[in-house]
């Protein structure tokens, strides 16, 4: 099967000719029609994330069709068309599986980073992390959902009901919350890099009240803030920026060091918290949600060769929406 691989942090990915994948009892083999490029792909093939498994095909946004099942599993079928998400296995057994928070398993594997992903034609995953994909997406569309929708979601829901809302860093994640917090009756105030017109424009379009430089100070006191970008130096801006009893959400898995900042920007019972993971839960209810708003993912298609140059596209800023690779026939 076509692949794209990953041989080490720094080198760009490798197109390789592999076998195709077996089941092990429990999971699935999928067939991979499309798969999105997250930041955290970037992460890990810069050596940010340095705990990968070394060869790795990487990719966590999986959309495919099941095509053959391993011993023991319940509740998908063959023909099944199914995403796969960053959150690929879980031991069942520890303490936070135990009440309810998998997302933080001791043991946990993630997909496209323990596991092979989907930059490849064909991948093996876990039945139980499989979501069947509502049938107004297109794969391609559909792709983007499966971690910028789902861990946005679970930001978002981290961030409280605030009214009042900013983004720090407006990519995946952003442009699809942005629509979902709009449908709720919220404000969203989109900050992105200096200089930035075309993503400030973009926001816009999507629903946000007002979009700005990360520079500018944001015209009104927010409820929330949650950052996307991966930068550290963004948190004590954001705390800045929000009002009393305000919250602050750290959204990604990476983020630069952040710098010290004064206790009287956290003080006044403002709240500074991150997002770990994903659980089930949240993916069968944001796949719930997404088509009642209805979500509407904006994106830029690449083939499965030119997976670089998607990585590098996401690298500089230059994706408006989200990068997603078409792997297989529809």
């Amino acid at each position: 099967m076509r692949a794209m691989v990953f041989e080490g942090a720094g080198r760009p990915l490798v197109p390789r000719d592999l076998p195709a994948p077996r089941p092990a009892p429990g999971q699935v083999v999928l067939r991979v029609h499309a798969c999105g490029v997250c930041r955290t792909d970037l992460h890990i093939v810069d050596g940010e994330l340095p705990e990968a498994k070394v060869p790795l095909v990487p990719g966590h946004q999986i959309v495919a069709t099941v095509e053959s099942l391993g011993a023991d599993v319940e509740g998908v079928a063959v023909g099944d068309r199914v995403g796969v998400p960053w959150l690929g296995w879980t031991c069942g057994q520890c303490p936070y599986c135990r009440s309810g928070r998998e997302n933080l398993c001791d043991n946990a594997r993630f997909t496209g980073y323990h596991r092979d992903g989907g930059y490849a034609e064909w991948a093996v995953a876990d039945a139980r992390y499989c979501f069947p994909i509502p049938s107004g997406y297109p794969d391609l569309q559909a792709a983007p959902l499966l971690c910028a929708g789902l861990i946005g979601f679970r930001a978002l829901r981290l961030a409280g009901d605030g009214r009042q809302l900013g983004f720090y860093g407006f990519g995946s994640a952003a442009h699809i919350l942005t629509q979902v917090a709009r449908a709720e009756g919220r404000e969203v105030f989109a900050f992105m890099r200096p200089g930035d017109e075309a993503g400030q424009q973009f926001a816009r379009t999507l629903g946000a009240v007002w979009a700005g430089s990360t520079a500018d100070a944001a015209p009104t006191a927010l409820d929330a803030a949650l950052i996307f970008a991966p930068a550290g130096e963004l948190v004590p801006l954001a705390l800045r920026a929000v009002r009393k009893g305000g919250v602050v959400v750290c959204a990604g898995i990476h983020m630069s060091d952040i710098p010290a900042f004064p206790y009287r920007i956290l003080w006044e019972e403002r709240v500074l918290r991150s997002v770990a993971n994903l659980t089930r839960r949240d993916g069968q209810d944001f796949l719930a949600v997404a088509p009642r708003v209805p979500v509407r993912t904006e994106v830029e298609v690449y083939p499965l060769e030119r997976a670089n140059e998607a990585l590098a596209a996401l690298r500089g800023g230059r994706i408006r929406g989200s990068a997603v690779l078409a792997v297989g026939p529809p």
